[in-house]
C-alpha cells in the first residue's frame, strides 16, 4: 500500500519536473542561440566599417553593441515568459526606467547624439588639427560623448561633443595642401616691384614652399603708413606652422639688406601757443 502511494505521488508531480526540465533546456537553448545571433549581428555591423575605409570604428563598434543588447533584452524577456512570467509589466517597467534615465541624463544624451553626428559625418579624425569650441589643438580622441585635444604646449582638453557639434569647426588638416597668409608692410616711398622681387627670393629659397601651387605676393591694401603685401605660400599640412613662424623673421631681414624700409606708424602733433599773440 505504500509503494502504492508513493507511485502515485510521484506520478502526479512527474508532469511537472518533466515540464520544468523542458523549460530549463529551452531557456538554456534559447540563451546559446540568442548569444550567437547577438556575437552575429555585432561582427556584421563592425564588419560594415572595415568594408568601407572612410566609416569610423568607434561608431560601428557602439551600434553594434547596441544591437547586441537589444537582442539579449529580447531573449531574457523569451527566457521569462517560458516560466510564466508576465512580461507585459517588465517592459512597461523598463520603458519607464528608459524615459527617467533619459530625463536625468539629457546633457549625456545630448553629447551622445552629437558624438553620433560626428562619427557620421566626420567633420575631423584623429591626427587633425582643429578649431572648435573656442580651443585649438590636435585631436588624438573622438569618443561617443567627448573629443580630447592636445595643444602645442602639451595640454589635454576634452571638449563635450555638444559644444562642437552646431557650432563652426575649422579642420587646419583636411586639405593636404595648405595656403599661408601672411601680411607685410614697406613704406610708401619704397618700390614695390623691388620688394615683391625680395619676397619672392625668400618664398623661393624656403625648402617647405611649394613651387606649384606658386605663392601669391600681391599689394592689398593702402594703409596710413605703410603699403600692405598678401603673401600666401603654399606648403604641405605638416609644414604649415614651420611656415608661418619661419618666413616672416627672414623676409624681415632680406627686406633690411636690400634697404627696404618697414613702416612704423607715425603720428604728428601740431603744438600751438596760444600765448604768441
Amino acid at each position: 500500500m505504500k509503494e502504492t502511494m508513493e507511485q502515485i505521488n510521484i506520478s502526479q508531480y512527474m508532469p511537472i519536473v518533466i515540464q520544468w526540465a523542458t523549460n530549463i533546456l529551452l531557456a538554456i537553448l534559447i540563451l546559446l542561440i540568442g548569444i550567437w545571433i547577438s556575437n552575429r549581428i555585432y561582427n556584421l555591423v563592425l564588419g560594415i566599417s572595415k568594408k568601407y575605409d572612410r566609416l569610423d570604428d568607434t561608431l560601428f563598434r557602439f551600434l553594434g553593441s547596441v544591437a547586441r543588447y537589444v537582442v539579449l533584452a529580447f531573449v531574457f524577456i523569451a527566457i521569462l515568459n517560458r516560466f510564466g512570467v508576465q512580461t507585459a509589466s517588465i517592459v512597461a517597467l523598463l520603458g519607464a526606467a528608459g524615459i527617467a534615465v533619459g530625463l536625468a541624463l539629457q546633457g549625456a544624451m545630448s553629447n551622445l547624439a552629437a558624438g553620433l553626428m560626428l562619427l557620421i559625418f566626420r567633420p575631423y579624425k584623429v591626427g587633425d588639427f582643429i578649431d572648435a569650441a573656442g580651443r585649438f589643438g590636435k585631436v588624438t580622441e573622438i569618443d561617443m560623448f567627448t573629443t580630447i585635444l592636445q595643444t602645442f604646449d602639451n595640454q589635454k582638453i576634452i571638449i563635450p561633443n555638444s559644444q562642437i557639434w552646431g557650432e563652426q569647426i575649422i579642420n587646419h588638416s583636411y586639405h593636404e595642401v595648405r595656403g599661408v597668409d601672411m601680411h607685410f608692410g614697406i613704406a610708401y616711398g619704397e618700390n614695390t616691384d623691388a620688394a615683391r622681387k625680395v619676397i619672392d627670393e625668400v618664398l623661393a629659397n624656403h625648402p617647405h614652399i611649394l613651387k606649384d601651387p606658386a605663392p601669391f605676393v600681391e599689394v592689398e591694401t593702402l594703409n596710413d603708413s605703410s603699403v600692405d603685401f598678401l603673401v600666401r605660400p603654399f606648403c604641405d599640412g605638416a609644414h604649415y606652422f614651420d611656415v608661418l613662424y619661419s618666413v616672416p623673421e627672414q623676409v624681415k631681414k632680406a627686406l633690411d639688406a636690400n634697404n627696404i624700409e618697414i613702416p612704423f606708424p607715425h603720428r604728428k602733433v601740431i603744438l600751438v601757443n596760444e600765448n604768441a599773440s
